[in-house]
């Protein structure tokens, strides 16, 4: 996921370069020596040096009261474009805004920390004031917004590009540093890395201290080398919520997790949420269906107190144990892209299934259930089948789909072909399955789409997408050694002609017979059975998720 999104906005960061200015000085962190550790990092950016006025804006913060940028003069600004409903990389993005402050010490009262609302749909005061009583920010940052159209032209100034489709929000993950001249300074894009959230707030930091009068002393000394992530074919002991450990990683049988931050509250009923999963309990007991483990993820939680008192509001106590993830190497290393995060681990430890609560909306203990047997069901070992295989196995299908088969590996045309694709595949079930030759997890998810196009390429339409991907001629080198039943369609820039745009590797969008999407999942799949489950629920079933 997060190497999509590096690209996405890399290619952003060109843009705006070009279009501001010349670039001015080094950044500090890395003339400190930590050039090399931050350059084979891939979840902290260094940032890149621009300079140029900053556009001004007047908009309203969470307390009802007018702030312009000009009126910031004579404090250096950290301000990010943040989403008001955010459940991904803007929470990481905001504490790493707050912690950078902090280590400069009472030097950081000449630094203000801006957010922007870049959510088109939750534009009131109310959604930037949540947002920051949720996350403990109400007095530490001003959130601020306006109306629509205020807000698209300081977006443009900035070039954030913002859009809404199917229901989801995507926008670019851009954080400024502007100067006390009110001057552009520095441009970051933030990670989908729990992990690297202390990391990202001390490059943050020096920049701050470059700005500052007297370069105050920045109070961390952590390493810039990649944070290892704690998987789950690891044992792990985390703090237990009420006290005690919890043992996590392979321990003989199937588990079940849930992965979980307490600002959840702001987006929906976390509690009551977190509550309905005791049925889950009772029935996995008497059904021999895996227990289960909550996580909290504590690394970007407002406070050490804010799980207790969520969990103080619960009407009795939980029938499963809730694990703390303090560091985020426990949500990296399980793949945690988004909040609420279930994840269903086998006895070995691999992941056999996971399940985006947020975007693909909260399961009912009938559908978790459902779930978690199809995702135990998986089969232990998949091969491709072979170029022979495929045409055999998928003879007498339907003329539609049929054409498809007879593109087998083949690299077509652009957005604008993909689009009239689709249209044509109306009446059938369809599965864009969006990949890049350079992205590892694509490759290790190839086997299961090359299977699953097989078993159900007589009733449902595969279609790859080559996004976020600049180069044609490695990509059809890769689809001459990973041979596939349907072809790909180029998309170099991301843009889907449904659904979300593609700012994230591997991605799959699903679409029912009648042209709906119903599911969009990020990242990926690692069973055979993850990705089956969700053709059956999300294609053929049509159940949008």
């Amino acid at each position: 996921m997060v190497v999509g999104l590096a690209l996405a906005v890399a290619v952003l960061i060109i843009a705006i370069a070009l279009a501001i200015g010349p670039p001015r000085g080094s950044n500090p962190a890395a003339s400190a020596g930590a050039a090399s550790a931050l350059a084979s990092n891939p979840n902290v950016d260094p940032g890149t040096a621009i300079s140029g006025p900053a556009p001004d804006f007047t908009l309203t913060n969470q307390f009802g009261r007018e702030v312009s940028l000009r009126s910031l003069r004579g404090h250096v600004v950290v301000l990010a474009f943040t989403d008001a409903v955010c459940t991904t990389v803007c929470p990481l993005t905001t504490t790493s805004m707050v912690d950078a402050k902090a280590l400069v010490g009472r030097a950081g009262d000449g630094v203000d920390l801006i957010g922007i609302d870049a959510n088109p749909t939750a534009t009131a005061v109310k959604w930037v004031r949540a947002y920051s009583l949720a996350h403990g920010m109400a007095h530490q940052w001003q959130f601020l917004t306006g109306s629509l159209r205020t807000l698209r032209r300081v977006w443009a100034a900035y070039h954030i590009l913002v859009q809404i489709q199917a229901g989801q929000i995507d926008h670019t993950p851009a954080l400024y540093v502007i100067d006390a001249k009110g001057r552009l300074a520095e441009i970051y894009e933030t990670q989908m890395a729990y992990s690297s959230v202390a990391q990202q707030a001390q490059v943050l930091a020096h920049e701050i201290s470059s700005l500052l009068p007297r370069h105050p002393r920045v109070r961390s000394s952590l390493a810039y080398t990649t944070v290892a992530p704690l998987g789950p074919a690891l044992r792990v002991s985390l703090p237990r919520s009420g006290g005690g450990s919890v043992r996590l990683g392979p321990d003989g049988a199937p588990r079940l997790y849930v992965f979980f931050a307490s600002w959840l509250r702001e987006t929906g009923n976390l509690a009551g949420e977190l509550d309905s999963l005791r049925a889950y309990t009772a029935q996995a007991r008497r059904r021999d269906l895996p227990g289960l483990t909550g996580v909290d993820e504590a690394s970007v939680e407002p406070s050490p107190q804010a799980l207790g008192g969520l969990l103080a509001t619960l009407p009795e106590r939980l029938n499963y144990p809730v694990a703390i993830d303090t560091s985020g190497r426990v949500a990296d290393g399980y793949a945690v892209a988004d909040q609420p995060w279930f994840v269903l681990v086998s006895r070995k430890g691999k992941i056999l299934w996971y399940w985006d609560g947020s975007t693909q909306g909260w399961l009912s203990t009938a559908q978790l259930i459902e779930h978690v047997r199809e995702g135990l069901a998986a089969r232990p070992t998949i091969k491709a089948p072979t170029a022979s295989q495929a045409p055999v196995a998928l003879a007498g299908s339907p003329a539609p789909l049929a054409a498809l088969h007879r593109q087998a590996s083949q690299l077509l045309g652009g957005e604008g072909a993909l689009a009239a694709r689709i249209r044509a595949l109306h009446g059938y079930p369809v599965v864009l399955d969006a990949w890049a030759q350079w992205c590892d997890a694509c490759r290790a998810e190839y086997k299961y789409f090359a299977s699953a196009s097989v078993q159900y390429g007589r009733k449902v339409a595969f279609v790859g997408v080559d996004a976020l991907d600049p180069s044609a001629g490695q990509a059809h080198a890769y689809l001459a050694s990973h041979p596939l039943s349907y072809p790909s369609y180029r998309s170099p820039t991301g843009s889907m002609p449904v659904g979300p745009g593609i700012y994230a590797l591997p991605t799959t969008i699903f679409i029912d017979a009648a042209g709906k999407v119903t599911c969009v999942v990020p990242g990926q799949y690692d069973s055979q059975g993850a990705l089956d489950g969700q053709v059956q629920s999300c294609a053929l079933d049509g159940r949008s998720s």
